[in-house]
């Protein structure tokens, strides 16, 4: 493993991790009110995105970073759009 990838690993981390306590929180109370619908759909949209491209280049940074948080962010949409 080279230097490149542990930065995307590390980045990767960082931003799956930011998503953890909002979809906890999401699932636990079933309280979407004050989350915005257009944000998550275009977050779990780009991410969705961001992991075909991860994919397409075969990154594994960037497949397993999207694949987590495009599940966290989806939740969280689904939430959303069920108890919004």
């Amino acid at each position: 493993m080279n230097y490149v990838e542990i930065l995307g690993f590390a980045a990767g981390i960082c931003s799956t991790i930011a998503f953890l306590p909002q979809a906890i929180k999401t699932w636990k109370t079933k309280h979407t009110k004050d989350l915005s619908i257009g944000l998550f759909a275009l977050i779990t949209t780009g991410t969705f995105l961001w992991l075909v491209y991860g994919i397409l280049i075969n990154s594994l940074p960037l497949i397993l970073a999207n694949l987590f948080t495009f599940i966290l962010a989806s939740t969280i949409l689904i939430f959303k759009l069920r108890y919004g």
